[in-house]
């Protein structure tokens, strides 16, 4: 079934503002992990007078006493009033069956929602010199520190690396493979495959190891995420991409998951 979702958020006077930051943010990653789990289909903000907030939402879900289950332990569901109205289809409904999609091509616009950060240590890359593929290295990954609104954790040395074939214009074709542990213990395996490029001259600041300004060039990957917690298992279900920025003494990772 699916149900239209009307919250009002109603933050409580004198609240620091360091609280309502940790619960927006707890709100945003619990949105994304019922957009994993395909209960969260869309969200909508409402037009409505300044200084409230309201906002739209559709959802799926097996029965009504499953959605007030799912919507009862968002982080913000205190600061709520929440009103679900249970949908069926209508005889009129010009998409019923698909045919909307089928007849104009229209499909549903993604959104990104940042899962994590991750600051990255490197070691000494082993150089294997030209390859039939390109200049061949392995950059060990010697640490780091992640961090998002639900995740927190560890980048294990060893169990880490960048697998990467640069071509002579300086592009970096990468194949990233780590091993996250986060505060609670959980571990994450996660493969990255991607690209960085840009002008030559910028590309030849990269490297020689110059701070250069993310902007200036393009290193995205498409990422996968492999966990055998329980808690975690919407990782297991996501599509990821992420947003990279090559420093003097690493790497950065944005992590994203493709609603």
């Amino acid at each position: 079934m699916e149900f239209l979702v009307e919250f009002e958020i109603n933050i409580p006077n004198g609240t620091p503002l360091s609280e309502v930051k940790d619960r927006e943010a707890a709100e945003a990653a619990a949105a994304a992990k019922l957009a994993a789990e395909g209960h969260l289909v869309r969200v909508w903000k409402g037009l409505v007078a300044s200084g409230e907030t309201k906002t739209l939402g559709l959802y799926r879900a097996e029965t009504m006493t499953e959605v007030n289950s799912l919507l009862g332990g968002l982080p913000l569901a205190d600061w709520m009033n929440i009103t679900v109205t249970p949908l069926e289809s209508h005889p009129n409904d010009p998409g019923a069956g698909g045919e909307r999609l089928a007849a104009t091509g229209q499909l549903p616009a993604p959104h990104l929602t940042l899962i994590y950060r991750l600051e990255i240590t490197l070691g000494e890359p082993l150089d294997f010199g030209p390859t039939a593929q390109g200049r061949r290295r392995i950059v060990p990954q010697t640490g780091g520190r992640f961090s998002g609104p639900e995740l927190h954790g560890t980048l294990l040395p060893g169990a880490s690396a960048d697998w990467q074939v640069v071509l002579l214009d300086g592009t970096a074709f990468a194949d990233i493979r780590y091993t996250l542990q986060t505060d609670d213990g959980d571990l994450l395996y996660v493969q990255s495959r991607g690209v960085r490029h840009g002008s030559a001259e910028v590309l030849a600041r990269l490297g020689r190891g110059e701070d250069v300004d993310p902007s200036a060039y393009t290193f995205r990957t498409a990422t996968h995420i492999e966990t055998s917690a329980p808690s975690l298992d919407w990782l297991n279900k996501g599509v990821f991409v992420s947003v990279g920025a090559r420093r003097p003494a690493g790497v950065s990772y944005e992590t994203y998951l493709v609603g």
